[in-house]
C-alpha cells in the first residue's frame, strides 16, 4: 500500500485549483492507487488529489461498496437541495456540519486509462461527487455553509485537537505535478 499523509485544513494546497490531467501515463495510475490506498485507510468515502498536495484533477471514491475514481470531472446537478445532509471531510479529522448539495449529480469524466466514464449517483454519492470536485476547484465544504454555520464550524475548527499542527514534512511527489503540489 502506499498510504499519504492527508492535508489539513490551513495548507494552501487545498485552495489551489487543480490542473486537468494530460498525461494518462504509469504515474496517474500511481496516483490513482496512492488516493484509494490512502482513502480507504482513512477511512473516508472520497479523497481528492489535492488532499495528498498533488495538484491535478483525480478523485476516488467508495460510497455504498462502490470503489472508483475520476479523472477531469465535470457535473451536472439537480436543482432540488438536500439543505440538512451532514458532511465530513477527511482534511477537516473528526468534524462534520449540516452542508447544503444537490440531491442527485452526473458526474463525467474519465478513468485513468483516458476512457470516458459516466456516473450518476443520488444522495450520498451526489454529495461525494460534489464534495471531490469541490476540492479540485480550490472550494471547501465550510465554503457552502450559510454564514451562521459557517461561523459555528470555524469555532470547531479551532477548538480540533488539529487545529494550528505544524504543516507536514514534505516529501518529493512521485507524481507529476506540474509545479502544483505544495
Amino acid at each position: 500500500m502506499s498510504i499519504q499523509p492527508i492535508r489539513l485544513f490551513g495548507d494552501p494546497v487545498l485552495r489551489t485549483p487543480a490542473e486537468p490531467v494530460v498525461d494518462f501515463d504509469k504515474e496517474l495510475r500511481r496516483l490513482v492507487k496512492d488516493l484509494t490506498d490512502t482513502m480507504m485507510d482513512a477511512p473516508g468515502a472520497g479523497l481528492a488529489a489535492p488532499q495528498i498536495g498533488v495538484g491535478l484533477r483525480v478523485f476516488t471514491y467508495y460510497v455504498d461498496d462502490q470503489l472508483g475514481h475520476l479523472i477531469n470531472p465535470d457535473l451536472d446537478l439537480s436543482s432540488e437541495l438536500d439543505e440538512e445532509g451532514e458532511e465530513g471531510c477527511l482534511s477537516f479529522p473528526g468534524l462534520s456540519f449540516p452542508t447544503p448539495r444537490a440531491i442527485r449529480a452526473v458526474a463525467k469524466g474519465v478513468n485513468m486509462h483516458g476512457e470516458p466514464v459516466v456516473l450518476e449517483g443520488t444522495d450520498l454519492m451526489a454529495r461525494c461527487f460534489q464534495h471531490e470536485t469541490d476540492h479540485l476547484d480550490g472550494v471547501l465544504f465550510i465554503d457552502r455553509m450559510d454564514s451562521k454555520q459557517r461561523k459555528q464550524a470555524m469555532r470547531a475548527i479551532r477548538e480540533a485537537e488539529w487545529s494550528g499542527l505544524s504543516a507536514p514534512t514534505l516529501k518529493f511527489s512521485p507524481h507529476a505535478t506540474r509545479g502544483r503540489a505544495l
